[in-house]
């Protein structure tokens, strides 16, 4: 009869021993989702703060307003900052880097560009979304 209980008993201990173990690797599974989550989204918010300083930068810079559209590579990355006149004395800047856009609108008044104080859109604020697309 000891024997019987020795064997429960060792038989109780080992399934414990092998739940913990699914247990863990669960565990371990899941925080291996999460850290590949917020990889991914590290490198998605560096990419967003890569195009919104290429936005700013090109906010900076003078621009000819002659063609329609002209574009910029940012100093700091590679980024491509593009200049397209539309009709009726009004712009648009487009940063571009790695699949991600932000657009901002402006006018030119006596000359001078002038960007909306309502700063960037990150989706095409013109019907026409042709003319969002930087070639």
């Amino acid at each position: 009869m000891n024997r019987e209980r020795g064997a429960s008993s060792l038989m109780l201990a080992l399934l414990i021993l092998i739940l913990g173990s699914l247990l863990l690797q669960g565990v371990n599974q899941q925080q291996a989702s999460y850290a590949s989550r917020v990889a991914m989204q590290s490198l998605a918010l560096q990419r967003q703060a890569r195009v919104q300083s290429a936005l700013e930068w090109g906010r900076g810079q003078r621009w000819s307003g002659l063609v329609e559209m002209e574009c910029r590579h940012s100093s700091s990355s590679a980024t491509r900052v593009c200049l397209r006149v539309l009709p009726g004395d009004k712009v648009m800047m487009i940063a571009q880097d790695d699949g991600m856009s932000l657009w901002r609108l402006g006018d030119v008044i006596q000359g001078e560009i002038v960007f909306s104080s309502h700063g960037w859109s990150d989706f095409c604020p013109l019907k026409e979304v042709a003319l969002c697309r930087v070639p």
